[in-house]
C-alpha cells in the first residue's frame, strides 16, 4: 500500500491549487497522507510513495511550472505511480464528455508512465491575473466551471489505486 502522495501543481490564478486541495482531501479521507505543493517548490519527489500532477490549460499548454516538474524529476517519476490534471475549459464541456489531454501533456505522458489523466473545468473570475484572461473576461466568458464531483470521483479512484481497492484500471 502507498502511505504519502505528492499533489503538485502549476497554477496562476489558484483555481489549480483548489483542485489540487481537493484531490488531497479526497486522498487523506480514503486513509493516505497526502501533501499538496506549488510544482515549482518541491525539491525532490524520492519522499513520496506516488504523485499526483495538476496543471492549468492556457491557451493551450499546460502551466509552465507543472511542465518544467515533469521535465525535471522524469526520471524519479518512472519508478512511481503517477497521474496527472489539467483546469481550464471555461465551459461545460469537462462535465459533458473525457476530454483529452493537450498535446503538451500527452507528450510529457509518453515520456512517463502516467496510470490516468482527467481534465476539469476551470475558473475565471475578476481579479485575474494576465492580459488574456482580462480579455475572456471582458468578452463575458469567465465563470467557475469545475465540477467538484468529477473532482472526488477522480481522486477517490486514485485512492482505490493506490491502496490497491481498485487495481485495474481508473475512472
Amino acid at each position: 500500500m502507498t502511505n504519502t502522495v505528492l499533489v503538485a501543481y502549476g497554477t496562476t490564478n489558484g483555481s489549480t491549487a483548489e483542485i489540487a486541495e481537493a484531490v488531497a482531501g479526497v486522498l487523506r479521507r480514503e486513509g493516505l497522507t497526502a501533501e499538496v505543493l506549488p510544482a515549482r517548490s518541491v525539491r525532490g519527489v524520492t519522499p513520496y510513495d506516488a504523485v499526483v500532477v495538476g496543471g492549468g490549460l492556457y491557451a493551450g499548454r499546460w502551466h509552465r511550472d507543472a511542465r518544467r516538474f515533469v521535465r525535471r524529476y522524469r526520471r524519479d517519476l518512472a519508478g512511481m505511480p503517477l497521474w496527472f490534471f489539467s483546469s481550464g475549459p471555461l465551459d461545460a464541456s469537462a462535465s459533458e464528455k473525457d476530454i483529452p489531454p493537450v498535446p503538451g501533456v500527452r507528450r510529457l505522458m509518453d515520456r512517463t508512465d502516467v496510470v490516468d489523466h482527467a481534465t476539469f473545468g476551470g475558473r475565471l473570475e475578476e481579479g485575474a491575473k494576465g492580459f488574456v484572461a482580462r480579455m475572456i473576461l471582458r468578452s463575458g466568458k469567465g465563470g467557475d466551471f469545475r465540477d467538484v464531483d468529477a473532482i472526488e470521483r477522480w481522486s477517490a479512484q486514485v485512492a482505490r489505486e493506490l491502496t490497491g481497492a481498485g487495481v485495474g484500471g481508473a475512472a
